[in-house]
Formats: structure tokens, C-alpha cells, sequence
């Protein structure tokens, strides 16, 4: 087709040996776009002009690098209405969510751009009279980035930004399911002072693209952002070329509510967590740990919270919920609400596949009760709107039923006392804890990770993306005879 999306293959937009349609979830007569699906002989050249463009970026002055990475991140808020329109159009996030992330997807480049400017190593005297050492951070190389479709542009611009920051080369595949917005980052990209070929889109299947990617010994560092059982398969196709990984994977994550806890405020952060972006973030509510003290109290305002959330197109005015972003995603959704019923829970409410003006993937945000934390749908990530109420005796049930699980990336408490909430924080065994927060919502300047099967290697975000972006080197200097 003549209206077919490219991919970016050594600076030169090219077709692929396939394509796809990619249609609006909240409206499936409505084609997004078709988009080229990359070849692994192309992923090979991208690959080899990658190196050399690399060593060209490297060089570049650091007031030069800043102002790319500026420029992206302006051109990006400005435009987005715009683009956080069609993020929401692919993906099915309402659009006040969809234009916040491209927004913040902004400020990750403008922050990392300030970085540019920041990195400063550092200076010691050796052991040996006479000697100097310094220590200073340089490029790891050859970057690949695997981003997931449910943050399609955040997520992809907090790997990004850094990769470019810290003098590396990007070779990016993205999830087939939102290209759009891929295409449209690559474009604003592509448009900045960069060597050719130093940033490359390759759209395609993770099982062939993918799979070809992470396999290469062409690539330095691999950074991905998806499931535990691709990403334990990433880390074992790394290790054969000993490729330096950082990966964010699954999560359960767990809202503990306290019987001293602010009913309002607990209900509400509850609902926010749970059923923000339709449950399809790693960091959203899935289980909601509640003392017996305010319990009912606390169900009964959270079942008519749940009801109250309009579910609709992603561009209609007032939705509280968009669309799920795929029938696949969908049935699975769905074959975990029969598994919560096997299973002996209650579903309170929702959990239904809706019928709505415009035919797309739609479904009600659903809660269960009377669940225990051995059951599955309190064990698996579900990336749904679902959650799950599980009732405890007291504050120390609450907390190690928290811990109780496999993951690790964030825990809530709401509480009103100051010893609980340092307690709290101290011994959940998560990378983010919030108190009287929603367990979803995070910063871009501070770091972002998890435990368990949750994480693996250095955190992103905020200075401590260096870890993973740059090698140290340490230079001895003999300063010679005076």
C-alpha cells in the first residue's frame, strides 16, 4: 500500500517484507494506519550503520547533544493534543490520559536533556605517590529497546532519552500493537541534528525481529519493558553474548488499608490504582488488602465507585474507562473472571464484556470478594480491570500478605498514623511504595524498579539510568618527575 508506515532502517525510511492494520480498539471500523513489518536482513544493516553513527554521537560537544534531546522533548508537548490523540486512538486510554503521557513523555527528554550538561566523574589520589586516578562514565554502545503497547510512548521515551544522553546508539522495537505512535516518536526523532543511522525503528513480531534482536552480538545492552516469560527468554538469549539487560516485567501489586485509614482517600486511591489506563499498567492496584476493622465500610463505597465509572470510546468526552487494547487481551481478561469464580470468589461487580455505541473491546471494571491470597487471580498478573479484596485481622496480616507473592515493584498503604506508614515503607518488599497514594503513578527524576520477578538489573529513570546507559572507565595518570 502507498499510505504504508516505514520503518527507520540505517537513517533511510524503507518498506518491510510485510504489513499490518492497526485498528482503534474502541472502534474497529476504524483503521489506524498499516505499517511495514521489518526483515532480519534489514535489522542487520540498521544494526552495522548503528555502530558507526554511535561513534559519531559520541563526539559530539555536550551543549549539542542537549539540544536534540531539548528539541524532542518541546516538539513533543507542544503537539500533545495531537499525538496523545492518536496514542488514545491506537491504545484505547482515555484522551486525558493519552495526552498526559505524551507530555511526560516530553519532559523525559528535556530531563535528560539538562543531563547532558551533569555528567561529571570524578578525581582521587592513588595509593602510588605521584599518581592521579580518574573515573569517569562512557557509552555502552549499541542500545536495543523492546517497549510494551500500554505506555506505547512514555515508556519507550524514559529508555530513549537516556540512551541518547549518555552517547549511546538506539535501535528500537516497539509492540505491534500501538506502531502509531511509534512512528510518530521516530519522525520527531529522525528530524533532529543525529547522525544517520543513529537511531532505527524496526517494527515487527517479537518472535522473529524481536528474537533476532536480542540474539545479535551487535547489540551492547538490551532494555525491556514486558512480561516474566519474555523477559527470563530475553536474559537467556543475552547471556550467550554477554549483552548487558535491564528488564521491568510482571507485578501484583497491593493496596493495604488500614482501619485508621481515611475512608474517602482510601476508596479513592483505591479506585485510581485499580482502574486507571483500564488496569493495563504494571504498577496498577490488583489486590486490595483490607483490615476487617473498615472493611464494609470500605467495599461498599469501593462496589459503587466501581459503578459509577463510565466506560466508553477513548475520545468521548467524561469515560472514567476506555476500551482493552486487543480481543486477545480481552478473552484473557475474561478467562480470569471465570477463574475467579471457580475459584470460590465473589464478583461484586463488573468484570463484563459491554456492548456500546461503537463496536470495540470493551469491559467493565470488575471486583471480587471474599478472596484469599493463594487464589491465582491473587497470584498472576491479570493487566485488567480487575481487583480483588482480601481481608486481614491486623496490620501485620495486612503487611506480609503484601510481601506474599512472587513480584516486587510497588505497595500502598492508607493510613493515618505516621508509625504505620515508616513501617510500611521500611518492610514491603517492593521497589515503590506509596502512602495514601495510588500504587500507579511515578516520577520521571527518581529512579523506577522492582523485585522479585518484577526487575531485573540496574533501575531506570532519574540519574540512576547511568547504570545501565554507561561503562566506567578508571584512568591512572602519572603526573612525572617535577
Amino acid at each position: 500500500m502507498s499510505d504504508t508506515k516505514l520503518n527507520l532502517i540505517a537513517g533511510e525510511w524503507m518498506a518491510g517484507e510485510s504489513e499490518i492494520e492497526n485498528r482503534n480498539p474502541s472502534d474497529l471500523s476504524d483503521l489506524v494506519g498499516v505499517y511495514a513489518q521489518a526483515s532480519t536482513a534489514q535489522l542487520d544493516a540498521t544494526l552495522d550503520q548503528a555502530r558507526i553513527a554511535q561513534a559519531e554521537w559520541a563526539n559530539y560537544g555536550i551543549e549539542r547533544k542537549q539540544a536534540v534531546l531539548n528539541a524532542i522533548g518541546n516538539e513533543m508537548m507542544a503537539r500533545a493534543e495531537e499525538l496523545g490523540t492518536l496514542l488514545s486512538r491506537e491504545e484505547g486510554k482515555p484522551l486525558a490520559e493519552g495526552k498526559g503521557e505524551v507530555f511526560r513523555a516530553g519532559q523525559f527528554f528535556t530531563y535528560y536533556a539538562a543531563e547532558c550538561l551533569r555528567q561529571i566523574g570524578e578525581n582521587a589520589d592513588s595509593v602510588r605517590p605521584g599518581v592521579e586516578v580518574d573515573v569517569r562514565r562512557e557509552p555502552i554502545g549499541t542500545v536495543a529497546i523492546i517497549s510494551p503497547w500500554n505506555f506505547p510512548t512514555a515508556t519507550a521515551s524514559w529508555k530513549i532519552a537516556p540512551a541518547l544522553c549518555y552517547g549511546n546508539a538506539v535501535v528500537w522495537k516497539p509492540a505491534n500493537v500501538t506502531p502509531a505512535s511509534a512512528v510518530a516518536l521516530t519522525e520527531i526523532i529522525n528530524r533532529q541534528d543525529i547522525p544517520k543511522g543513529l537511531f532505527s525503528l524496526v517494527m515487527g513480531a517479537g518472535r522473529s525481529i524481536g528474537q533476532s534482536l536480542v540474539e545479535s552480538p551487535k547489540v551492547n545492552a538490551i532494555s525491556f519493558t514486558g512480561s516474566v516469560p519474555v523477559g527470563k527468554g530475553i536474559a537467556t538469549a543475552a547471556i550467550a553474548n554477554l549483552t548487558k539487560v535491564q528488564m521491568e516485567m510482571g507485578s501484583k501489586n497491593a493496596l493495604a488499608v488500614m482501619d485508621d485509614a481515611d475512608l474517602d482517600t482510601a476508596v479513592s486511591i483505591a479506585l485510581a490504582g485499580a482502574f486507571g489506563s483500564t488496569g493495563q499498567k504494571c504498577t496498577a492496584t490488583s489486590r486490595l488488602v483490607v483490615h476487617k476493622g473498615i472493611h464494609d465500610a470500605f467495599v461498599e463505597r469501593l462496589i459503587a465507585g466501581a459503578k459509577a465509572m463510565k466506560v466508553g470510546h477513548a475520545l468521548e468526552a467524561g469515560i472514567a474507562l476506555g476500551p482493552v487494547v486487543s480481543e486477545q487481551q480481552l478473552k484473557e481478561n475474561l478467562a480470569y473472571v471465570a477463574l475467579g469464580a471457580t475459584e470460590g470468589a465473589e464478583l461484586a461487580c463488573g468484570g463484563e464484556r459491554l456492548e456500546l455505541a461503537h463496536d470495540g473491546f470493551y469491559m467493565s471494571p470488575g471486583v471480587f470478594l471474599n478472596t484469599s491470597n493463594a487464589m491465582r487471580i491473587n497470584r498472576e498478573e491479570m493487566f485488567a480491570p480487575l481487583t480483588s479484596v482480601i481481608k486481614v485481622d491486623s496490620y501485620e496480616e495486612a503487611l506480609a500478605t503484601v510481601n506474599d507473592t512472587k513480584f516486587g515493584l510497588t505497595a500502598g498503604i492508607a493510613t493515618t498514623s505516621l508509625a504505620r506508614a515508616t513501617h510500611f515503607r521500611r518492610n514491603a518488599r517492593t521497589g515503590v511504595v506509596t502512602v495514601n497514594l495510588p500504587t500507579a503513578g511515578t516520577d520521571y527524576h527518581v529512579p523506577f524498579g522492582g523485585r522479585g520477578d518484577s526487575s531485573y538489573g540496574p533501575r531506570e529513570q532519574g540519574k540512576a539510568a547511568a547504570e545501565f546507559y554507561t561503562t566506567v572507565k578508571t584512568a591512572y595518570i602519572s603526573a612525572g618527575n617535577v
